[in-house]
């Protein structure tokens, strides 16, 4: 998903999935705790139903409306961990192995500068 957009953009539009079946309306937007990126998107699945989470990566914004590739069920089936509160690293693993998405993080670059004092230029 673009990550240019304002997170606060996203709560109130529509949600839907793979087929174009609408899932909800997007609730809340939860940030990567280490670059503030948005990552999950909780979506109001109906009246009396609960906030589903999402990855909003791989979706995408398309026409001012949020397409999950995931099919309805799926999504309606992920794990429930209420909304309004952070997601712990346990909660969030749970989630990406309910998507079947990747959870390995890339290798850290080698830090070049790592025993060197600053303003040594040797």
């Amino acid at each position: 998903m673009q990550t240019d957009i304002d997170p606060r953009s996203l709560i109130g539009r529509k949600a839907f999935d793979r087929n174009g079946t609408k899932i909800g309306t997007v609730d809340e937007v939860y940030l990567d705790d280490a670059t503030g990126v948005p990552e999950w998107a909780a979506v109001r699945t109906g009246l009396f139903s609960r906030d589903a989470f999402v990855p909003l990566e791989p979706s995408e914004l398309v026409d001012d409306t949020l397409h999950v590739p995931f099919e309805r069920s799926l999504i309606k089936d992920a794990p429930d961990f209420g909304v309004g509160r952070h997601l712990s690293p346990e909660q969030e693993l749970q989630l990406y192995h309910h998507y079947g998405l990747d959870v390995s993080a890339p290798a850290p670059a080698p830090d070049r500068d790592f025993g060197r004092l600053a303003g040594d230029n040797d």
